[in-house]
């Protein structure tokens, strides 16, 4: 059976013979039933379609007499019960509803497509199906016809606007009359009439059309046209020349945004609303009109010259070039979606809230457009994609000038220096002040090009030594720019102004810190509810947020500082007693398994450790000093020993003695300082009191680092006063860090007096107690010895094996310097392996990092190994040419630097022309380190002995050379110096005499040691 509602109800036989339906009742059941054809209806619903607002008694009897009366109709099993409602057991496609809904959402879909003939074919054939007014026999079913007149009316639009995009409009203009007498409240016909009459070319009656549509709905609904109805009324009028507000012309070259430009391009392509955001002086503006070049239609419109969101849009309209209207928005929108346009919003900071309305309001009523702004703070519109300008790349301190040119900053500053003096150069040394001057503007290109300008008459190390002023420095930019753009100061004064008082309240405290802050820290040092403020900073580009730390800028950082006034005082020493919180927090777990963890957290906030340390150095010197004695463990471990030091000799200078309770806080000070600076005249007075100190200690130290640093400033014990008197083992904890200490400080003292098979099971313990804790650098500096000696007994692989593991220790705890180190000792390793490229690498390395550190004792023993890797090669020549670069290095006094000059100096007369020996020799045999090291002292016989060959000695180097192994405790596998040296000796002896003459040396004394090394010298 086939069925219709689209119309006066029916059903029909295959063949096409009626059936006779019955009473209105039953045929009201049969459009409901068909109207969900194939779906079971709720009895609820049945009984509301039939009887409305009036069911009789018993409603569900009388629904059941319905039904079977229908049934006797159709046939017994035509319709279905379930305890849900009723059935009619047909397919939808028999229904001819269901027929015209498919076709009709089909040339809907088509229609939105873009495809208005395809939408034209499926429209016209779900039209044809109607058969007159739905359901006009059945007066019980109005709700259902009115949902189908509804239906209907939608296709009738759908179907007048596929025939007005394929031309197919001649006689559609009373049609849509027709319609609109009857609808008159109905926009979309409307505009559909507007349209087809200027498309026949009625353009009176299109207007009158469109009065009469603005008339009504103002009259009845009390409501404006539409946008898409004022859009067609424009169209009819013919538009109106458009002239769209170009993209500003630039004066400069285009720097350093390459890439920036590229991310920008793509996410036009992607997205319609892209934000620019960033600082103010970081380029937002410059880089979007360059990405906005080569779009086929731009306007751009400057806002920052506006004061109220209401002139927004009476501003975009002067930008387009269109003359004012009653309701400007209406007018931009019709203007907007005549074609694809990107619109330039420049500078919406101030407005932004006005902005983001208005931007959302104009991309959802025109599809073709898109929108670039530029703000200090995102719109916050759905849909908006960031891009967050970063600041211009500047190179690292030391790089060098090929290089450095590459950087963005450094091309932006050489691009403007030189257009005010075209003769502008770089060399090396200029380079660094230009790397000092962009890194001190954090980058950002207004206050490069504002420096470089300056460049004209200032001399270029004056203008980097002038930053740390640099609103003043950086106080005259472009005449013809505008006034935020003119000097640095206003730039952010710009930012500032845009703040409420508690935003600036937070911004101001936050100065404090040096290196950005985390929340918690934030929250201790500034107080109140940071959350909120500190997330609307990062909003308006007042903070960046790097991990787990919000940071400023050091430009808007100085200016915010500059803001804090009173509350200076307060607000810093709540910072500096919130980093000492954290340094003696970290301080024991430095010495544990979880060190990496808690050294990586003091790095995090290095800057600001550093920044609380100088400012109570001034205000509150007990607070700085407790700071100090804290930080003493990370400075050692990490490799910041100079950095130490350095702060230690300030700190002394404030301080005439320790405060109470406050001793080993003072000689970790002392100690640190002097293990750096052991000449300086200022700190003798300091040492002398340390003296007095620890002559008494007889307990272990509260802070465990104390007893390494003390060791290594004392050096190997002797017989003469040490630096720093009293004696270490008293003072080891019984911790089992400090135990895995006195182990190594065993092994290294059983070591210098010629003890090895002792000193390397001491050491061997002292590995294994490390180990146990998971303690690296107590590990890196027990293999640093154990792989040399390794090496020594011609365990080459494991010597190597050894060294890669230490190696591997000092990059987990990112000590440089004592890579460094770990790489000499490894090179040293693969020479006397035979190892010679794998050498060569290591003390190329080895070089380049204590460059980077500015450490002269790593730099001599890097040095060192290159000559030695010279003298292995055969190239006396070069192996003196690296010696003397080592020399350079090499400053006098104190245990350190005497250790490494000790070191250098044997090696110098290891390599060097026998006629220049015998100088050094008396150098390093004045020097107290050969006498206090056996391991020195047996590099200066081994020294001698060669100066003995070169007068024809064999006797004496074949002596020598056998007290160069006793005093070392054993000999050197694989030592070229030593196995020429003994080659040649057996040449002239034979081999009984000079084995005889070897053993006889092996007995000898280290005084008879040095009594013939002086002789000889």
């Amino acid at each position: 059976m086939r069925f219709g509602i689209l119309g006066p109800v029916h059903a029909r036989l295959q063949d096409g013979t009626p059936i006779d339906l019955g009473g209105p009742k039953v045929r009201a059941l049969l459009a409901l039933l068909l109207a969900d054809a194939g779906r079971v209806v709720p009895a609820d619903r049945l009984i509301d379609g039939l009887y409305a607002d009036a069911p009789p008694d018993g409603a569900a009897n009388a629904l059941q007499s319905q039904v079977s009366r229908l049934r006797k109709h159709l046939g017994a099993t035509a319709v279905e019960f379930s305890p849900a409602g009723y059935r009619l057991a047909v397919a939808p496609e028999d229904v001819d509803v269901h027929r015209f809904t498919t076709l009709a959402e089909a040339g809907g879909r088509a229609l939105r497509a873009g495809d208005p003939h395809g939408a034209l074919r499926a429209l016209t054939e779900a039209l044809a199906l109607w058969r007159g007014e739905a359901l006009t026999d059945v007066p019980g079913a109005a709700p259902l016809a009115a949902r189908l007149a509804e239906l209907r009316l939608v296709a009738l639009e759908d179907q007048a606007q596929a025939r007005l995009a394929t031309g197919e409009h001649r006689d559609l203009v009373p049609s849509l009359r027709e319609l609109i007498e009857a609808n008159p409240l109905r926009e979309r016909l409307r505009i559909l009439q507007v349209r087809t009459l200027a498309a026949t070319g009625r353009q009176a009656e299109a207007l009158v059309a469109f009065e009469d549509a603005r008339r009504t709905l103002a009259e009845e609904l009390g409501a404006d046209p539409s946008e898409e109805l004022a859009r067609a009324h424009l169209d009819v009028l013919g538009g109106e020349p458009v002239d769209y507000a170009p993209l500003p012309a630039q004066l400069t070259s285009f720097v350093g945004r390459e890439q920036d430009l590229a991310r920008v391009g793509a996410l036009l392509a992607e997205h319609r609303l892209v934000t620019l955001t960033g600082p103010g002086g970081t380029g937002k503006t410059r880089l979007a009109v360059e990405a906005a070049c080569g779009q086929e239609q731009v306007c751009f419109v400057e806002l920052a010259a506006l004061y109220e969101g209401a002139d927004i849009p009476q501003a975009l309209l002067t930008a387009l070039g269109v003359r004012e209207d009653r309701n400007p928005v209406r007018r931009m929108i019709a203007v907007l979606a005549q074609n694809s346009v990107l619109l330039v919003l420049d500078n919406c900071e101030h407005l932004v809230a006005a902005v983001a309305a208005l931007a959302a309001r104009l991309l959802a009523a025109c599809p073709r457009l898109r929108v670039l702004a530029t703000s200090r703070e995102p719109l916050g519109i759905t849909g908006e994609a960031l891009y967050a300008v970063p600041r211009l790349d500047a190179p690292e301190p030391g790089t060098d000038l090929l290089r450095a040119k590459d950087f963005p900053a450094v091309r932006l500053f050489l691009d403007r220096a030189r257009a005010g003096r075209p003769d502008f150069a770089l060399d090396e040394e200029s380079v660094q002040q230009v790397i000092r001057v962009c890194a001190a503007l954090d980058g950002l290109p207004l206050a490069i090009e504002l420096a470089a300008a300056r460049v004209r008459a200032l001399p270029l190390r004056t203008l980097a030594e002038r930053l740390d002023d640099r609103f003043s420095l950086l106080s005259k930019g472009s005449r013809t720019a505008a006034a935020r753009h003119r000097t640095l100061r206003a730039v952010v004064e710009w930012s500032w102004d845009l703040l409420d008082a508690e935003e600036r309240g937070l911004a101001a405290a936050l100065s404090v810190f040096a290196g950005g802050a985390t929340l918690a820290a934030a929250e201790r040092v500034c107080g109140g509810a940071v959350l909120e403020l500190i997330t609307s900073l990062a909003d308006k580009s007042l903070v960046e947020v790097s991990g787990e730390h919000y940071r400023m800028l050091e430009t808007i950082r100085a200016f915010c500082a500059e803001q804090l006034g009173a509350d200076t005082e307060r607000v810093r020493r709540a910072h500096a007693e919130c980093f000492l919180d954290l340094a003696e927090t970290a301080e024991p777990h430095l010495l544990r398994a979880e060190q990496v963890r808690w050294l990586e957290r003091l790095d995090a906030d290095h800057d600001n450790l550093i920044c609380a340390l100088r400012w109570a150095m001034d205000a509150d010197p007990v607070l700085a000093l407790r700071l100090a004695g804290a930080l003493a463990a990370y400075w050692h471990l990490r490799g910041r020993r100079a950095e130490g030091a350095q702060l230690g000799r300030d700190l002394l200078a404030r301080l005439t003695g320790p405060p109470e309770g406050m001793v080993e806080e003072y000689v970790l000070c002392v100690l640190g300082a002097v293990g750096a600076a052991p000449e300086d005249l200022a700190l003798r007075e300091h040492v002398d009191r340390v003296d007095a100190l620890t002559a008494s200690w007889h307990s272990p130290h509260r802070r465990p680092i104390l007893t390494v640093i003390w060791a290594m400033v004392s050096g190997p014990p002797d017989e003469r006063p040490s630096l720093v008197n009293g004696q270490v083992a008293a003072v080891i904890g019984t911790d089992p860090w400090s135990q895995a200490v006195r182990a190594m400080g065993e092994g290294f003292g059983q070591l210098a007096h010629g003890s090895v098979d002792a000193g390397t099971a001491s050491l061997t313990t002292s590995l294994a107690r490390f180990r146990a804790i998971g303690e690296r650098w107590g590990m890196t500096q027990a293999l640093a010895e154990l792989g040399p000696l390794a090496s020594w007994r011609g365990e080459h692989d494991r010597a190597v094996e050894l060294m890669d593991e230490a190696i591997a220790l000092c990059g987990e705890l990112g000590a440089v310097e004592e890579t460094a180190e770990m790489l000499a000792k490894r090179a040293q390793c693969h020479l006397r392996a035979g190892h010679l490229d794998q050498a060569r690498a290591d003390c190329a390395r080895s070089v380049e990092l204590a460059h980077r550190m500015g450490s002269p004792e790593m730099l001599i023993n890097a040095y060192s190994g290159l000559a030695e890797l010279a003298t292995a090669e055969d190239d006396p020549a070069q192996a003196r040419r690296w010696l003397g670069v080592a020399l350079e290095h090499c400053p006098t006094g104190g245990f350190a630097f005497d250790l490494a000059r000790a070191h250098l100096l044997v090696g110098m007369t290891k390599v060097a022309e026998p006629e220049q020996v015998p100088h050094w020799l008396r150098q390093a045999l004045a020097d107290q380190t050969v006498h206090r090291d056996q391991r020195l002292l047996a590099g200066v016989a081994e020294a001698l002995a060669r100066l003995a060959l070169a007068r024809g000695d064999g006797l004496l180097a074949a002596q020598l050379l056998g007290a160069a192994t006793g005093l070392r405790g054993t000999g050197i596998a694989g030592d070229p110096v030593a196995d020429r040296i003994a080659a040649r000796a057996v040449a002239l002896l034979g081999v009984e005499a000079f084995t005889a003459a070897r053993a006889e040396g092996l007995t000898m004394s280290q005084e008879r040691v040095l009594a013939l090394s002086a002789l000889g010298a």
